[in-house]
């Protein structure tokens, strides 16, 4: 796993309009292109997940700071796009993390039935939810995430940014896996 520096930076700094845990002045900004249909991208929050708490611990909470960006690929996940929908809706109404873990726990279960009991189980307005999601009020949002994947190099979920560069498990993707103790050295690197 390296820094890939053949890539393009991360496009579009993070900013408050931006889904964060943590604060955007933390010591390292980790920015994670991900979708919410591919078993890999819910791999890599797990992993982040865990490095989160250790580093908070270890080293403060005001270490890291974690951005989730949308990259739904809808050739491959049909219900990735709808999915990343429903986190915005939800995020509208106050609960876009509870969404992004119910998401990612129940990946296999993404048909709009299922958005619509995970909206009630957090709680949330389904007259809204539902208005939202059938009008397609928050695919602007969704695309936004895409095209500034897009112009940072992505190509596909999932795509890791420390402190702005482009971070990559190698050249052949589906012959490595991606390593907590590496991303978490990687982390700890860029805060130097």
């Amino acid at each position: 796993m390296s820094f890939d520096r053949d890539r393009s930076s991360l496009f579009v700094p993070p900013s408050t309009q931006d889904h964060i845990k943590g604060m955007l002045n933390a010591t390292v900004v980790l920015v994670m292109y991900g979708d919410y249909q591919c078993q890999e991208s819910a791999d890599v929050y797990r992993l982040i997940k865990v490095i989160g708490r250790q580093l908070s611990v270890s080293l403060g909470e005001n270490y890291l700071c974690f951005i989730f960006r949308h990259f739904p690929q809808i050739e491959i996940h049909s219900h990735a796009q709808r999915a990343a929908e429903a986190a915005e809706a939800a995020a509208v109404q106050g609960q876009f993390w509870p969404m992004h873990e119910m998401l990612f726990t129940h990946q296999q279960k993404l048909e709009n039935g299922y958005l619509v009991e995970y909206a009630n189980n957090l709680g949330l307005d389904i007259s809204q939810f539902l208005q939202d999601i059938s009008k397609k009020v928050y695919i602007d949002a969704v695309n936004k995430d895409i095209e500034s994947g897009l112009h940072s190099g992505v190509t596909a979920a999932p795509a890791l940014f420390i402190n702005g560069i482009w971070y990559s498990v190698g050249v052949a993707r589906r012959r490595h896996r991606w390593n907590i103790e590496q991303l978490m050295a990687a982390i700890i690197t860029a805060s130097h």
